[in-house]
């Protein structure tokens, strides 16, 4: 019996160091999914987490932040409401984590090597439609100090477009914070911006922003495309207004930024509107915020007709300490659309429901926001605390809680959002798709330009027309959504016709091409 005991205690710690944590086996993985996007060369990450090395050289870090969840920064409350685009570790991933930095960050079989996947560049979500830019570069003054400014870029639009998707690409991750963007076709924000001798202007109240507000950008998060027939409509000559929120820096830093527009391939069946809920909303304003008190703001608003909500997008800045956000039916019934516990001004982004929500005549959208103007907050720009209301600053304070929606129509509680939606017929690209390559006939050097709806792990070859397989391009690699080019030389191909397979996990397409050397 002895033996039999000390026979299957050897082969349990056989098994347990069989499956131990290791870093190719199972924490790359992790790390590169849920951070790689942010943490690598020209994104907005202070350091880089592409390899065994980088990742083991911040192992205790990523345990503590992952551990208290304040990494990666998704602030909605998963238990409330559930969002496209989610960045949640789960509580097993957590704990591989952990239990991987605890036991000295083995990195593993040299075999199972997991390759960090390879990020587009120029674009997360496929090739645009219309590619605006800044005229000129803009010097953010290295003052300590946040700046507001605006930035109006002409589109030059000679018809009305419908919108699906618009990515902004900051030419500056370090001080870019957030952007708000509109489309004006009065000219009013052009005539703002001759006023200022700087590039951009200063200020809000124009009239450029009364119309309906476009997407935002905030880092660490993908652009969000509208499907199923949904859209917003860009009017012909209209202007692209930027707000963009320039954090504090210590030394001058120069930003051009570009943003991506994409316009559905076939005219939108239905336009995304919103409201947005202000201090003019509050059942207990006005919204003061007196020094050394915590006071929770409340408004409400009932809603005039039938319409199914997209997403939602609450905002404040410094003194915000937590949002909550239901629809209340006519009959009571209470519909969770936000929580944020944890607010924290530096993770605030827009949030789109999987789903449509369906909320008919008369129901009530409440919202409750938090501000803490006491010494306790760490974060008070104001020491000893003062008296706050609205203002664009960051140490002013807002109310500000767009509401996107459609209206409805019958069958809108079935409708998914998000690319994965069948009904979707405004993707802006094919599950996963390979450019017609140019040039061809091909000589030295094959391009291959190729496009994925989702994160994959792929393979891509060339073969003859006798399906043999020529060369290997790439092998079961992890590439991420997005837009990308592949390089090769071909040089020791023979001349003939050949075929370029990109394999995913459930589909095969193809191209083919001549080599003529």
């Amino acid at each position: 019996m002895k033996k039999y005991i000390l026979s299957l205690s050897l082969i349990l710690m056989a098994t347990g160091l069989t499956h131990a944590q290791s870093f190719n086996e199972n924490i790359a993985p992790i790390i590169y999914k849920h951070c790689g996007g942010c943490h690598r060369p020209g994104e907005i990450g202070p350091f880089t987490l592409t390899n065994y090395q980088e990742v083991s050289n911040w192992g205790g870090t990523i345990k503590y932040v992952t551990e208290s969840r304040y990494m990666p920064p998704w602030k909605p409350d998963p238990s409330y409401r559930n969002f496209q685009h989610e960045n949640i570790l789960t509580n097993d991933e957590i704990a591989q984590i952990g239990k991987w930095v605890d036991n000295g960050m083995p990195e593993g079989d040299p075999s199972k090597f997991y390759p960090f996947p390879n990020y587009p560049s120029g674009s997360q979500i496929g090739t645009p439609d219309l590619v605006v830019s800044f005229a000129k570069k803009y010097i953010h003054k290295g003052n300590g100090k946040d700046e507001y400014r605006y930035f109006v870029l002409p589109t030059n639009l000679t018809e009305d477009k419908d919108l699906v998707a618009l990515e902004m690409r900051p030419g500056n991750t370090k001080v870019v914070h957030h952007t708000l963007f509109w489309a004006d076709p009065t000219g009013a924000a052009r005539a703002e911006d001759a006023k200022s001798p700087e590039y951009g202007y200063t200020g809000g109240g124009s009239s450029a922003l009364s119309g309906e507000q476009l997407p935002g950008y905030v880092p660490g998060q993908k652009p969000n495309q509208f499907t199923a027939g949904m859209a917003q409509k860009v009017p012909k000559g209209s202007d692209l207004v930027l707000q963009m929120h320039y954090a504090p820096t210590s030394v001058d830093e120069a930003d051009s930024s570009v943003v991506n527009l994409f316009f559905a391939k076939k005219p939108a069946t239905r336009y995304v509107y919103n409201k947005i809920l202000l201090p003019t909303d509050l059942v207990n304003g006005p919204f003061i915020i007196p020094a050394n008190q915590v006071k929770e703001f409340h408004a409400v608003y009932k809603i005039p007709l039938q319409v199914s909500l997209t997403g939602i997008w609450p905002h404040c800045h410094m003194l915000g300490q937590k949002w909550e956000a239901y629809a209340k039916l006519p009959d009571g019934t209470k519909i969770p659309l936000v929580k944020i516990n944890d607010w924290d001004f530096n993770w605030q982004g827009g949030y789109y429901f999987n789903k449509l929500i369906v909320l008919p005549v008369n129901t009530e959208i409440h919202a409750f926001c938090t501000y803490d103007n006491t010494v306790n907050n760490p974060v008070n720009p104001n020491n000893p605390p003062k008296p706050i209301t609205w203002g664009e600053g960051t140490s002013d304070e807002m109310f500000y809680l767009p509401i996107s929606y459609v209206i409805a129509l019958p069958g809108d509680e079935n409708v998914l959002l998000g690319s994965a939606d069948p009904k979707a017929d405004n993707i802006v690209y094919e599950d996963a798709t390979i450019y017609p390559i140019i040039p061809n006939p091909v000589k030295d050097e094959i391009k291959i330009g190729f496009v994925l709806s989702h994160d994959a792990v792929i393979s891509m070859s060339v073969y003859d027309e006798r399906g043999n397989k020529i060369q290997d391009l790439i092998q079961s690699s992890s590439y991420p959504q997005g837009q990308h080019v592949v390089k090769s030389k071909i040089s020791n191909i023979p001349n003939g016709v050949y075929i370029v397979r990109l394999a995913t996990n459930n589909k095969f397409v193809s191209q083919r091409f001549v080599v003529a050397n």
